[in-house]
C-alpha cells in the first residue's frame, strides 16, 4: 500500500511540477536521493544514474568521462520518474538542492571542458540546474555549470572521448581568436591570433557555438576551416585527433606526452611509455622556452611558440633541470 501511495505521489508531482514552481523539484531532488552525501547522482534512465565526483564511485561504472568526472553507473533502486532533459522549451530556470532553489540563468555559455557556465547568480553545490518543470538543464560544480547538451552526450555516447584541432580559442569583441595552439599536433594550420571565420562553411560566430562542435564530432573526421589572419582570407582542412587534457584533467598539451599536473604546475602523473624524459612526479614545471609559467594557460601560450622542440624547465628539491620535448 505504502508502494502504491509513493507511486501516486511521484506521478502527481511530475504532472503538476510546472504548475508548482520549484517546490516539487525539491521534494523529487530528495525523494530520488539526486544529492546524497555531497554528490550529484541523478537518476536519468532505468537503473542508471548520473553521478559528478572527484573521486571512483562505489558502484557498478557504464561509463566514465574524466575531462567532467562524469560517472554513468548502475543503480540497484529504480526511480521510476527518472529527470529528463528539456531540449526545446524555454522555461523558468533555477539551481536547485532539496531544501532550497536560487532562480536565475546562465550569464557565460559553457566554452568546451575547460570554461563552464556561470550563472547569474552565486552558485551553490552540490545542486541541480533545472527548468520548473524538473527538467535538467545542467549540473553545478566547483567549476561552474556542465550544461545539458554535455551531459546529454555523455548519456547516449559509446565513448566519453573528445575530438581536438590543437587549438583553444577565446571570444573577443564578437570575434572567435585562437588562443594558444598544439605545436605536438601534425599538420596544425592555426597560428595565434587567427580569427575563426567558419567551419565547415557555417558562419563561427562564438567560441561556445565553435567548440561543442569541435569536441562532439568523430575522432578522424575531417572539417573544412577558413580563418582570417591579419588582411588574408585563408582556408584549409584539418583532421580531428582526440583530446588528452582539459577539464578536471590538465591542459597545456603536454598530456599526449603522456605528462599531466596539478593547477600549481606539479606533475601528477606520467604515463607508461613516456618516462624517459626523466621526470617524477612531484616535479615542479618553472618555465616553457625561458618564459616563466605559473598557470596552465600560460603554460599553453608559451608552447605554442616552440620550434622544432621546447624547453622545459622543472625543479625538484631545490634542483633545477631542463627536459626537451621534441615534437
Amino acid at each position: 500500500m505504502l508502494r502504491l501511495f509513493l507511486a501516486l505521489n511521484f506521478f502527481l508531482l511530475n504532472i503538476y511540477a510546472c504548475q508548482g514552481g520549484f517546490k516539487a523539484c525539491k521534494l523529487k531532488i530528495k525523494h530520488s536521493s539526486a544529492i546524497k552525501n555531497t554528490t550529484i547522482q541523478i537518476p536519468v534512465l532505468k537503473n542508471k544514474r548520473l553521478i559528478f565526483t572527484t573521486k571512483i564511485p562505489n558502484k557498478k561504472i557504464i561509463k566514465h568521462d574524466p575531462f567532467l568526472c562524469l560517472y554513468l553507473v548502475e543503480d540497484n533502486i529504480d526511480f521510476k520518474y527518472p529527470f529528463k532533459f528539456n531540449m526545446k522549451l524555454s522555461l523558468e530556470s533555477a539551481i536547485v538542492d532539496s531544501a532550497k532553489a536560487r532562480n536565475g540563468k546562465i550569464i557565460s555559455s559553457q566554452i568546451g571542458i575547460n570554461k563552464l557556465a556561470l550563472y547569474s547568480k552565486k552558485a551553490f553545490t552540490p545542486a541541480l540546474f533545472i527548468n520548473s518543470c524538473c527538467s535538467l538543464e545542467g549540473i553545478v560544480t566547483p567549476l561552474g555549470i556542465i550544461e545539458k547538451d554535455y551531459l546529454k552526450r555523455f548519456i547516449n555516447n559509446k565513448s566519453a572521448d573528445y575530438s581536438d584541432i590543437g587549438i583553444r580559442v577565446r571570444d573577443e569583441k564578437k570575434l572567435v581568436l585562437v588562443n594558444s595552439i598544439d605545436p605536438f599536433m601534425k599538420n596544425n594550420n592555426f597560428k595565434k591570433g587567427d580569427c575563426i571565420l567558419q567551419l565547415d562553411d557555417t558562419d563561427v560566430k562564438n567560441s561556445s557555438v565553435f567548440m561543442k562542435k569541435i569536441l562532439f564530432s568523430n575522432i578522424g573526421s575531417n572539417h573544412r576551416i577558413k580563418i582570417k589572419r591579419d588582411s588574408k582570407i585563408i582556408s584549409f582542412k584539418m583532421k580531428t585527433k582526440k583530446r588528452y587534457g582539459g577539464g578536471y584533467i590538465s591542459d597545456t598539451y603536454l598530456e599526449q606526452k603522456g605528462i599531466f599536473f596539478d593547477k600549481n604546475l606539479i606533475v601528477t602523473k606520467i604515463k607508461n611509455g613516456y618516462k624517459d624524459y626523466g621526470l617524477k612526479v612531484g616535479d615542479k614545471l618553472l618555465k616553457v622556452n625561458n618564459t616563466i609559467v605559473k598557470t596552465q594557460e600560460k603554460v599553453r601560450e608559451s608552447i605554442s611558440d616552440f620550434n622544432k622542440y621546447s624547453s622545459l624547465l622543472f625543479e625538484r628539491n631545490d634542483f633545477q633541470f631542463f627536459v626537451s620535448i621534441i615534437d
